[in-house]
């Protein structure tokens, strides 16, 4: 690989002996990694792919996984760099706490955190650039979250809106890119010398609004995919010299992974309990990663939360809907109509007017007139409700996703019905006789055929 010839410069002076290693590893095959999602079934094909496992990551694996595959399209795997599942790990959060993931695009960490989560307390999962929050969405809702409000706004405003609301902030920060230059060539045409210091203005910027969202107690994890030490080491000294509340937590050491250069920054002993992920020493890309406890001790005033918002029109369909669905024993969710949508708003949420809100938590479904019509997010979240299904073979699923209606062998239960292929939720389509109806959403539809959805 061509790399810039100042970065070399850099790097043969910080690694010393074993810049050579460090170099030839950019010359080495890019490694495949996947995780599979626990709130969702494992199929054959999965089981047949999970053969090499992560050992720092209970549900990540080395290996491709095909992205028109039935397991993605249910969301059942994600497909993930190794080195970035360390993240996930290390920020693990608890059931019921209050998370935010400020970087989230495109969503790798956010369906990391709700893994761990398991549908309980509140996932805030934030993007700035607009044209980036789609995929994120795309990718929430086919996880099956049911406890995340997804927002497209600036740190400032967030703060603002939420200060010392959560128990723990994942920042994985704009950065230079360095360690992704095996995996993505084009991120070095934007790579000058001056580069990871112009990125480092822009992460202190951004930990600055995230102290102030952060309750005592809670825990901040600042990661990278860059080897910069401006945008490292030098950053989290800053942090804990601007910030002296804050104390570093170790980060265990496996698989390759070594202590953070503490002479690469201000010579604080305690920067070496952060982690360093080298190419050179382990199965992945480039990756930095600290986790922090916040030490202050001012309790912040507990903000209102959400409640339902509904007109009695609307509740009156929807409670007929979730009757006859067998929608009895409900996720901890406000109702509220955004025009004719109705979502379930996690109840953790405060109350927040002038955020811009991409997704206020799942879609439920659209009031159409004298009736309810339940949503794709809602079949794809329901691994684990009594909605009413039906098992499909993975040939009708193939008709499914391109949009066609298919007929049973015998006449079925008449309504909505969530379609299971390989014991996972696909979709609804609506039984009337032996005919299933196709709800597949429009914009995701493909011609799929058994080569190109092998997973």
């Amino acid at each position: 690989m061509n790399l810039p010839a100042e970065f070399i410069t850099k790097y043969q002076k910080l690694l010393g002996d074993t810049a050579p290693a460090f170099f030839a590893a950019f010359d080495e095959p890019v490694e495949k990694g996947f995780r599979v999602n626990p709130m969702k079934p494992v199929t054959p094909a999965m089981k047949a792919k999970m053969t090499m496992p992560i050992s720092y990551s209970p549900i990540g694996y080395y290996g491709k996984v095909n992205g028109n595959a039935l397991e993605h399209l249910a969301g059942a795997v994600y497909s993930q760099e190794p080195s970035a599942m360390t993240v996930g790990e290390v920020a693990k959060p608890a059931l019921n706490e209050r998370v935010l993931d400020l970087c989230a695009a495109p969503g790798g960490k956010t369906t990391h955190l709700l893994s761990y989560l398991q549908q309980t307390g509140l996932l805030v999962t934030n993007e700035i650039n607009p044209k980036r929050v789609t995929a994120l969405g795309d990718n929430v809702e086919r996880y099956g979250a049911r406890n995340t409000v997804i927002t497209n706004e600036t740190p400032a405003h967030l703060s603002k809106a939420l200060p010392g609301f959560f128990d723990r902030i994942l920042v994985d920060a704009p950065c230079s890119g360095e360690g992704m230059f095996r995996k993505d060539p084009d991120a070095m045409q934007y790579w000058t010398p001056a580069y990871p210091a112009e990125c480092a203005t822009r992460q202190r910027e951004i930990l600055m609004e995230t102290v102030k969202m952060l309750r005592p107690g809670g825990h901040l994890i600042y990661s990278t995919c860059t080897f910069a030490p401006e945008e490292d080491e030098q950053i989290i000294a800053w942090l804990l010299q601007t910030y002296p509340e804050f104390e570093l937590e170790p980060i265990e050491k496996v698989a390759g992974m070594v202590d953070a250069k503490p002479e690469w920054a201000d010579g604080n002993p305690e920067l070496a309990k952060a982690a360093r992920l080298f190419p050179h020493l382990m199965r992945g890309e480039g990756h930095f990663i600290a986790k922090l406890v916040y030490r202050g001790s001012v309790e912040p005033k507990e903000p209102r939360l959400v409640r339902d918002e509904l007109k009695p029109e609307q509740r009156q369909l929807w409670e007929r809907y979730a009757k006859q669905a067998n929608l009895t024993d409900l996720p901890a969710w406000a109702l509220q109509a955004h025009g004719d949508q109705l979502y379930g708003v996690p109840a953790m949420m405060p109350v927040t007017r002038h955020l811009k809100i991409f997704r206020a938590g799942i879609q439920l479904g659209t009031f159409k007139k004298n009736r309810f019509e339940p949503s794709y997010a809602l079949a794809l979240a329901s691994a684990d409700l009594a909605l009413p299904s039906l098992a499909i073979d993975h040939q009708q699923w193939e008709h499914y996703v391109h949009g066609e209606t298919f007929q049973l062998a015998t006449t079925g239960k008449s309504g909505f019905t969530v379609l299971t292929c390989a014991g996972l939720p696909v979709g609804f389509g609506k039984v009337v006789g032996r005919t299933v109806k196709n709800f597949f959403p429009k914009g995701l539809r493909f011609l799929a055929t058994d080569e190109n959805t092998q997973l």
